[in-house]
């Protein structure tokens, strides 16, 4: 055996070598670490290099294990690498891995080459570092139920896409985005609706594989993920042919997912893959995305192809570069303003899904006249005046009485989830059945407002379809319903006054601006922050307009601050045990809404004690004892409007 073909001029070096190596592949959480056949495919040594005693030293793995590995590993090509590479990983799922190279097993070779890998090594891209805008865009896509939801949450690492069972069903509708972690490697991921491509013109499959056609065109890469129990199906091989249709610059990488049922099976296995080589994309790959295996596998085949893309991408940004940097110093105030969280609330077949597509302004999510389309809450990314801006179009809430075990009631489980990470909710409603049932809102709506206030959010009411009630016959109802929804949504929800209402038609387009203007204001008021001294000026003028009854049961204020903001919460300090009456109370919040324009978000005022011989004693002596200020949990009271 000649050393000098490995590229290593010592065993230091073979040493560091692997240890860098195995630094960049290696990560936690991911569910495998394939340390054993990664660094042998990774240098192309022989295996027995590798596998000699005190080559390598694996916590948990001895080397006689590694050596039933065999040496058809090395082969690139049949399903016997492919089936001996799973097998590999199975076993090899480790924590940690550590190496050691004895000098015995390693000659010195040119050290030109070693320099030149080394360089190699130092311009490799760090994707954890580079900007989520610049990152390369992978898409997963397939026939229904083959697990496509379930890679995304894995590459993701949270569960966000639904997963449920149905053979005879669809669940995910829409295309979902998130940005995947996958080792070091760092993009955005894709996930899609199940194709059919014999679905008939005008459903719902026909118009979710129009609409993944119109994503995967501004995508650079996809996974082709196919199910390797059920082996290859006829509708994977029209997949494969709707991909050379619609994509034909992209070469997918095919994975065979729930590849975990079969690693006791050579023959099955075997044979699984050598039908996945029948799709024409090259080798396949094993993973499971259930439990996490062959992840390495996927990683080492993304990365090449992401490295080369991200390469061309900052080369062309490099000549702009200096001009970003010049131009970051007059763009402080720009950076400044925090992400909204917008969520898209309301029942079902209101146009959340429209109007979430005119605040985009593209074709993102699914939209039709049947109810009940979305099913995944739809997270998506915008820029609006220099602004961003995160946006979620939930499921429609459903009655009690119509909730079903399934995808359904996932859905409104999520939908509440996004209700509580949102900043401000709009709530969307349907002009039309306002104007059939002669009110506003209906019970769910009611909830789902309440809750939104309970909960500190900002609120924004949407009445949505209101070309439906233009026309010379509808002109009377048209005014009827702009003047009576905003009293009547104030008598229903009295908890917070000055509730902006819209009334838009989502379907025309029309609207956009008059939306996001009222988003951004109650937004700012919800990041609202006054100072003490405003605030005890402001109090002392608000105090001389109050009518008291009797002067003397006056409860006195030593003084009014703001502890928090999103959503405003003040605090006032009164003297000894007395309270605040609830008339005084609102009285208070009232005044705040008017005085600071606070109105259309929740504010909060609670109330601490001051005791009187502290602040007596404290007058006396003339100095501060430092517990002037006395936290008594009886007293505490909170209450949101």
């Amino acid at each position: 055996m000649n050393g000098n073909r490995y590229g290593f001029r010592s065993t230091a070096a073979a040493a560091a070598a692997a240890r860098e190596y195995i630094r960049r592949h290696h990560w936690h959480g991911s569910g495998e670490n394939q340390c054993s056949s990664a660094l042998v495919k990774h240098f192309k040594a022989p295996f027995s290099l590798f596998a000699r005693k005190g080559a390598i030293t694996l916590p948990g793995a001895s080397t006689r294990h590694l050596s039933s590995v065999g040496p058809s590993l090395f082969k690139s090509y049949g399903s016997a690498h492919l089936l001996n590479n799973f097998r590999s990983s199975i076993p090899a799922t480790l924590r940690f891995c550590s190496f050691a190279v004895s000098e015995d097993d390693v000659s010195k070779p040119n050290s030109k080459t070693l320099e030149e890998a080394m360089l190699a090594n130092q311009k490799s891209i760090d994707f954890t570092k580079l900007d989520i805008n610049l990152l390369p865009t992978v898409m997963i896509i397939g026939r229904p139920n083959v697990g496509k939801s379930a890679l995304f949450n894995r590459l993701i690492r949270r569960r966000e896409a639904l997963v449920y069972n149905t053979p005879d069903d669809h669940v995910t509708r829409d295309i979902r985005e998130g940005l995947a972690k996958l080792g070091d490697l760092r993009f955005r991921v894709l996930d899609s609706a199940g194709l059919e491509t014999e679905a008939t013109s005008g459903s719902i499959l026909n118009r979710t594989a129009a609409m993944t056609a119109n994503v995967l065109a501004r995508t650079q890469f996809a996974i082709f993920l196919i199910d390797v129990r059920t082996g290859l199906h006829p509708l994977d091989q029209e997949v494969g042919k709707w991909l050379r249709k619609h994509a034909p610059g992209i070469n997918p990488i095919v994975a065979m997912n729930k590849s975990e049922s079969l690693h006791k099976d050579p023959d099955s296995f075997a044979e699984a893959a050598t039908e996945a080589l029948k799709l024409g994309f090259g080798e396949p790959i094993a993973i499971s995305a259930e439990t996490g295996l062959g992840m390495t596998a996927l990683h080492e085949s993304l990365w090449p192809m992401l490295e080369n893309y991200m390469a061309k991408v900052l080369d062309g940004k490099s000549s702009q570069d200096e001009n970003l940097s010049q131009g970051n110093g007059s763009s402080k105030d720009d950076e400044s303003k925090l992400p909204l969280q917008l969520a898209i609330v309301g029942r079902p077949n209101v146009g959340k899904s429209t109007l979430l597509n005119v605040l985009l302004q593209e074709d993102r999510v699914l939209v039709g006249p049947e109810a009940g389309l979305t099913r995944d809450s739809v997270r998506a990314q915008f820029q609006y005046q220099g602004r961003t801006v995160y946006l979620v179009d939930t499921a429609g809430w459903l009655q009690r009485g119509d909730r079903h075990k399934g995808p359904n009631s996932l859905s409104v489980m999520q939908s509440r989830k996004n209700l509580m990470r949102a900043h401000i909710v709009a709530l969307v409603l349907d002009a039309e059945e306002i104007a059939k049932a002669r009110r506003s809102m209906t019970h769910a709506e009611v909830v789902i407002a309440r809750q939104a206030v309970e909960e500190g959010r900002g609120l924004v009411v949407v009445v949505n379809k209101m070309d439906l009630l233009k026309g010379p016959r509808n002109s009377a109802l048209y005014k009827r319903v702009k003047e009576a929804v905003p009293q009547e949504i104030q008598m229903v929800i009295p908890q917070i006054t000055g509730i902006p209402v819209l009334f838009i038609s989502a379907i025309d387009g029309r609207g956009r601006a008059a939306v996001m203007s009222q988003v951004i204001a109650a937004y700012e008021k919800w990041c609202l922050r006054l100072s003490t001294a405003r605030l005890n000026r402001w109090l002392r003028k608000v105090a001389s307009r109050h009518s008291w009854k009797d002067q003397g049961s006056q409860t006195k204020i030593k003084y009014f601050t703001q502890v928090k903001a999103r959503p405003p919460t003040f605090v006032a300090f009164v003297s000894g045990n007395t309270k605040l009456s609830d008339t005084y109370v609102r009285f208070l919040t009232k005044s705040l809404k008017e005085d600071f324009d606070m109105g259309g978000i929740p504010i909060r005022i609670m109330q601490r004690s001051v005791p009187r011989m502290a602040s007596g004693s404290s007058s006396k002596t003339g100095h501060s004892t430092g517990k002037t200020v006395e936290r008594t949990p009886s007293d505490k009271r909170s209450v949101v409007v």
